[in-house]
C-alpha cells in the first residue's frame, strides 16, 4: 500500500472535503474527520465512503495538517456496510456513483485498504466499531476508545467476507490466534479485552475518546513533522523485510532528516531551552 493514489477529483484543500456523511472539521494542526451517519451508527454509505477519501487526501496535501483524527457522530464509530442497503442491491447516495466508476478502488482507499495517508491518523473509537468498523481501524496508526466500546469482525455470521483486509492485516497486528478467533467467530469483544490483545492502544472512560486521540495529536504536532512522516514511513515499509534489509531502509529513510532546516532547529531549540518552531524545511 502506498499514499500516491491522488485522484484529479481529489480537493486540494480540507476545508473543500466532506460529505452529508463525512464531516471536516480542524483542531490546530490536527484534521478531524467525523463519520456522521448517527441514525445508522455510522454504517458506511457512498457519501461516507468519498468523504473519506476525499479527507485523506485534502489531509497530505496540507502542510499544515500535522495529524488526523478519525472518530464517529452519535456515541458510534462505525458499524460495517449497510447491510439493508445491500440486501436490497444498493447504497444511499446515488449523486456519489459517478466518482465511484471513475476510480473503482476508491472506496479501498476510504477505507484505508489501498491507501496510507503519510500523515499519522488516531482512531477515537466510542460505541460500536464492528465490520467494516474494525477493518477501517487496522488502517489507523494510533487507537483510543471509550470503555464501552465493541469491536468485531461479524462477517462470517452473515455468511460475508471480511475483504477490507482483516485476512491479512489483522494477524500482522495482534497475535495469530486472537486474530484467527475473531475472524473464525464473529464474536464481539469489549474494549477493555480489545486491549489487552493489542487492538487498540487506549481505553478511556466513555465520551473521552476525541479527547484523548485529541491529546495524543497535539503531541504529534509538536513534533518535528518531516521526522514524524519519515517515522511512520519507515515503521511500514520495513515491516515484512528482513532485519538487515530493513535497517538498510531505515537509514536511507532517516538519515537525509538529520540535514533539514527543522533538524538543526530542533537542537538549537534544546540548547536555547525553548520550544522548536519547524517549518517543514
Amino acid at each position: 500500500m502506498g499514499g500516491t493514489e491522488h485522484a484529479a477529483t481529489a480537493p486540494a484543500r480540507p476545508e473543500d472535503a466532506g460529505t452529508e456523511h463525512l464531516t471536516v472539521t480542524r483542531t490546530g494542526a490536527t484534521l478531524v474527520l467525523t463519520l456522521d451517519r448517527p441514525e445508522a451508527k455510522n454504517a458506511l454509505s457512498l457519501p461516507m465512503l468519498v468523504g473519506l477519501h476525499d479527507g485523506w487526501l485534502a489531509a497530505d496535501a496540507d502542510d499544515g495538517i500535522r495529524s488526523i483524527v478519525l472518530t464517529g457522530a452519535g456515541g458510534s464509530f462505525c458499524a460495517g456496510m449497510d447491510l439493508k442497503a445491500l440486501a436490497g442491491g444498493g447504497m444511499t447516495g446515488e449523486a456519489y456513483r459517478e466518482r465511484l466508476r471513475a476510480d473503482p478502488d476508491l472506496h479501498w482507499k476510504a477505507m484505508l485498504r489501498h491507501h496510507r495517508p503519510r500523515k499519522p491518523v488516531i482512531a477515537a473509537v466510542e460505541g460500536h466499531c464492528v465490520a467494516g468498523g474494525t477493518e477501517i481501524l487496522q488502517g489507523t496508526d494510533i487507537r483510543v476508545a471509550g470503555e464501552g466500546a465493541t469491536f468485531g469482525l461479524y462477517e462470517v455470521r452473515r455468511g460475508l467476507f471480511p475483504i477490507g483486509g482483516s485476512t491479512v492485516r489483522l494477524a500482522r497486528q495482534i497475535p495469530r490466534t486472537h486474530a484467527l478467533e475473531m475472524l473464525l467467530t464473529g464474536r464481539p469483544y469489549p474494549a477493555p479485552e480489545a486491549a489487552r490483545i493489542g487492538l487498540i492502544g487506549h481505553v478511556v472512560p466513555d465520551g473521552t475518546a476525541l479527547e484523548k486521540a485529541l491529546e495524543i495529536a497535539e503531541r504529534i504536532n509538536a513534533c518535528g513533522p518531516l521526522a514524524v512522516e519519515a517515522v511512520k514511513a519507515s515503521v511500514y515499509e520495513t515491516a515484512e523485510l528482513t532485519e538487515a534489509d530493513g535497517l538498510a531502509a531505515e537509514l536511507a529513510r532517516g538519515w537525509p532528516i538529520f540535514d533539514t532546516a527543522d533538524a538543526k532547529e530542533g537542537s538549537r531549540a534544546f540548547a536555547e531551552k525553548r520550544p522548536p518552531v519547524f517549518r517543514r524545511a
